[in-house]
């Protein structure tokens, strides 16, 4: 089951750590994907990165202003969002896929975890 979590409240120009912890899923075998979905809005891909191909994806949207890493040993990866502004408001979600290499963003992952709130406002 994967859990994301570490959203919150924060300021425009803030920063906040997103974790998605993933027991039973081996990273070496398994894509992590983050989404986020605003309200009134579709989802969408925001992040992936590929452990065993060292291959990560970023949306235009976000890229120079969010990070992802794993680490394996924790079965964990993260999403480092820097520079935050008020439309990266949403629920935040991870998702997983198996041997997939995240060429892209892939929006029929087949494992999905519970959402974590990020809001940015003054």
């Amino acid at each position: 089951q994967l859990q994301a979590s570490g959203g919150g409240l924060v300021q425009p120009g803030g920063s906040l750590r997103l974790s998605c912890t993933a027991p039973g899923f081996t990273l070496d075998n398994y894509a992590i994907g983050w989404f986020r979905q605003a309200p009134g809005k579709e989802r969408e891909g925001v992040s992936c990165i590929s452990s065993s191909e060292g291959v990560t994806w970023y949306a235009d949207s976000v890229k120079g202003r969010f990070t992802i890493s794993s680490d394996n040993a924790k079965n964990t990866v993260y999403l480092h969002l820097d520079g935050l502004r008020p439309d990266d408001t949403a629920v935040y979600y991870c998702a997983a896929e198996y041997q997939y290499y995240c060429p892209t963003i892939y929006y029929g992952m087949d494992h999905w975890g519970k959402g974590t709130q990020v809001t940015v406002s003054s």
